[in-house]
């Protein structure tokens, strides 16, 4: 495997006016092998792109793999451009929690950014709005930037009063602040649509003039998308304009803030990445299944 080349210096942290690119690899990849394979494909382009894009580029692998991703970004060119996040993070810093990482064993691990409140989380494991406030509250009292993710699950006539409860509990008991200091990922979930294997195929499909949905799944494939919980249905950026507006003026009303950072991530494809960097409200991108796939998460960046 070619690795990646040495680097002395590290850059800061990510700035004002940049366009946040978050890839949050949930539970993949398999080994630490693919780890550092997906990262030296990452390396290999940012080493050769010739139009330098204002970004802070973020990756969150999951628990197992951060302290190996964390020392392939800070002995190699990455360390300047990649900043390490997390996908989850203990309700406390300390006490009996069975399976949790806590704020001070990320932050010795390098870790600047924690998702949290993510779809995955809320809708398949059932974490209410109570936990991802204390959780909100923990990254923050470990100086971690939070990426607090937020969303409707169906697009009805109740997703406004919907969204206003969520945003009021999740940020509940916070600081002017403290929010501010949060990247605040929309997260429409009805648009969550498809297994990571997918995104690829859909690449092939349209490259051959197949239609994707006259493939056959493997198996695995089938039991990935019985775990999606959306609609599959995409999103426009007219509808995610409408639903940030609900967002900040509940902020602007309940919390008073009025510059919050917005990022996107209702299945986010290099297809449709552009429409939604192009709004002024969108400060970023949460990307999920793409980000795992190389040569789709390069696409993603060169399309910003």
């Amino acid at each position: 495997m070619t690795k990646i080349a040495n680097a002395s210096a590290k850059g800061g942290s990510a700035s004002g006016g940049k366009k946040y690119i978050v890839a949050n690899w949930k539970n993949h990849p398999d080994s630490v092998a693919e780890a550092e394979d997906i990262l030296v494909y990452i390396d290999e382009y940012l080493k050769n792109e010739t139009d330098k894009k204002e970004r802070s580029l973020i990756i969150c692998p999951p628990f197992v793999f951060l302290d190996d991703v964390n020392k392939i970004l800070n002995t190699s060119r990455l360390a300047q451009q990649v900043e390490l996040g997390a996908q989850d993070i203990a309700l406390s810093d300390s006490g009996a929690w069975t399976g949790e990482v806590s704020g001070p064993m990320l932050k010795r691990l390098g870790v600047k950014y924690v998702i949290v409140g993510h779809s995955d989380r809320r809708w398949k494991i059932s974490e209410s709005d109570e936990i991802v406030n204390k959780k909100l509250k923990t990254i923050l009292a470990n100086e971690i930037t939070p990426i607090v993710c937020v969303g409707e699950r169906e697009r009805n006539a109740e997703f406004k009063n919907f969204l206003k409860n969520q945003i009021e509990a999740t940020f509940a008991g916070l600081s002017a602040g403290e929010i501010g200091k949060c990247l605040i990922a929309y997260e429409p979930v009805w648009a969550i649509s498809r297994p990571a294997a997918d995104i690829a195929r859909s690449r092939v499909d349209v490259e051959h003039g197949v239609e994707p949905q006259r493939q056959t799944r493997s198996r695995d494939d089938q039991r990935s998308a019985e775990d999606n919980i959306g609609t599959g249905t995409p999103d426009t950026p007219e509808s995610v304009l409408e639903s940030i507006a609900i967002i900040q003026d509940v902020l602007n009303s309940k919390f008073v803030i009025r510059n919050s950072k917005f990022l996107y991530g209702g299945s986010v494809t290099a297809s449709n990445v552009k429409d939604f960097l192009s709004l002024n409200q969108i400060a970023g991108v949460l990307v999920g299944g793409a980000s795992i796939q190389k040569e789709e998460f390069i696409q993603i960046l060169k399309n910003l």
